[in-house]
């Protein structure tokens, strides 16, 4: 119940970091914002995993900071498209969409083929996204292509992070990729002009609520609460951030959402709902038929054998 909680919450701060990042790039630029934001976020971590950090090789500790190179180009486009774009909530519908992207990114990059379950949920979310965008004819807006090409970044992400990060503890290996995600955003943003930032109080107190609450807590919970529940119910409670977020954006923002584009959120949330039901549902089927098999070998094998 304590790893339910934890996630839960999680879910509520990442909801939060929606909302803190749009008002803070109001003030200050993006890839500066990201930058500074993970690198002081992955400070706030280090203590609690500075022991763990020392025992990695330095090959351990390559493997994580490579797959935090995929996670910081996600995020750069990410925070880009949360500057030039009307609407958070939407963008976070389209951002959840990395987890139904991700089995098509294995099966690309690693020729890991999808289950069933993707196939099923995958028209489901296109007709949610085409719900969600296509509210002005056959055209989306720069935003929702860019929410889409992060969406898609984050998926490689989850493959890698799934395939090179499995023998590191997550708290090592999210501290290590916030440390790269924040280097990424601090050496984009040298390179780029340089722009004025409007400090006042209201920009340090939200920086301050991105950075401390909604990536360092955030994490920290996330992780926690991983350790204690099964995946499926992690990745159940992991899809409620678009749900907040759209609640956050109405009431702190302002944000208003068409009909047309709440029904396609409601669509894409169906889609992850089902992916995630239908996966536990073929996997326990799967393990079924292959005790199944084993025991019919098992006892053909006996009946084959001579009598001593």
């Amino acid at each position: 119940m304590r790893g339910v909680l934890y996630l839960f919450i999680a879910t509520l701060l990442a909801a939060v970091g929606w909302v803190a990042s749009k008002i803070v790039v109001q003030s200050m630029p993006g890839e500066l914002f990201i930058g500074s934001r993970f690198l002081l976020a992955s400070i706030v971590l280090l203590p609690f995993c500075y022991k763990s950090l020392l025992k990695l090789s330095m090959r351990q500790v390559l493997s994580a900071c490579g797959v935090g190179v995929f996670l910081g180009l996600a995020l750069q486009v990410w925070i880009y498209a949360v500057s030039i774009s009307d609407s958070l909530s939407e963008g976070a519908f389209i951002m959840s969409l990395a987890m139904i992207i991700a089995p098509l990114t294995a099966w690309l990059l690693f020729q890991v083929k999808p289950n069933h379950a993707f196939w099923i949920a995958l028209p489901v979310s296109t007709t949610g996204m085409m719900l969600l965008s296509l509210t002005n004819g056959w055209k989306m807006e720069s935003s929702q292509l860019l929410f889409l090409l992060a969406s898609a970044l984050l998926s490689v992400h989850f493959v890698m992070n799934k395939r090179v990060s499995g023998n590191l503890k997550p708290l090592v290996s999210i501290c290590l990729q916030l440390f790269v995600v924040g280097l990424v955003g601090l050496m984009y943003s040298f390179y780029t002009q340089p722009h004025s930032i409007g400090f006042s109080s209201n920009l340090i107190i939200w920086f301050a609520i991105s950075t401390l609450i909604a990536t360092s807590v955030r994490y920290l919970l996330q992780t926690m609460g991983q350790y204690k529940v099964s995946m499926e119910t992690a990745a159940l409670l992991m899809i409620l951030e678009p749900v907040w977020t759209l609640l956050l954006s109405i009431t702190m923002l302002g944000e208003t959402l068409e009909l047309q584009k709440l029904i396609g959120g409601g669509v894409i949330f169906l889609s992850l709902f089902l992916y995630i039901k239908l996966s536990r549902r073929f996997a326990k089927a799967e393990r079924a038929e292959i005790v199944k098999a084993e025991t019919v070998k098992a006892e053909t094998g006996k009946a084959e054998r001579p009598a001593a």
